[in-house]
């Protein structure tokens, strides 16, 4: 659980780059890419990264600006990554406009149980991030390089040597 909004932010600043990086190297070309018909395609799982933090921190009471949680995806790849980015840093300045360490511990409904708002961040950012990486997948199929998340990509790897 996040217990302070100083740690939310340390994690949140960097998670959002990656994600906004690896938003930035999806294309408009790859966003039909999908694994099977029955399949999010990357525009879809791209798109809900984005949508996700307006609903779900709108469960919390916290109004994330720039965003209709309900809004269809963009058709381009560039104007989901400049949502993207839009909302991710409307959280972090709603966040310390309107809470504080002790807002963490209030208790949510969300999706049928109670969160400590600590876990509901943490939750956010986990979903992230599983998200995407279901998206890393999505774009090697669909050609793409992706960029080093939490080390070097295969590229880089191979140019350094490491196999």
């Amino acid at each position: 659980m996040i217990r302070t909004i100083a740690d939310f932010e340390a994690i949140w600043k960097n998670e959002s780059e990656i994600t906004a990086g690896v938003l930035a190297a999806v294309t408009d070309a790859s966003l039909a890419q999908r694994v099977t018909p029955n399949d999010r395609t990357l525009r879809d799982m791209a798109w809900h990264i984005v949508a996700t933090i307006a609903e779900m921190m709108g469960r919390t009471g916290l109004a994330i600006e720039g965003l209709d949680a309900d809004a269809p995806a963009p058709a381009s790849a560039e104007a989901i990554r400049d949502a993207y980015v839009r909302v991710a840093s409307s959280l972090l300045e709603r966040l310390r406009r309107t809470w504080t360490d002790e807002t963490l511990t209030v208790e949510d409904d969300m999706y049928g149980e109670r969160w400590p708002r600590g876990a509901t961040l943490l939750a956010l950012v986990v979903h992230q991030t599983h998200h995407r990486g279901a998206m890393t997948v999505l774009m090697r199929q669909a050609g793409l390089v992706v960029p080093n998340i939490y080390g070097p990509n295969r590229e880089q790897s191979e140019s350094l040597g490491l196999g």
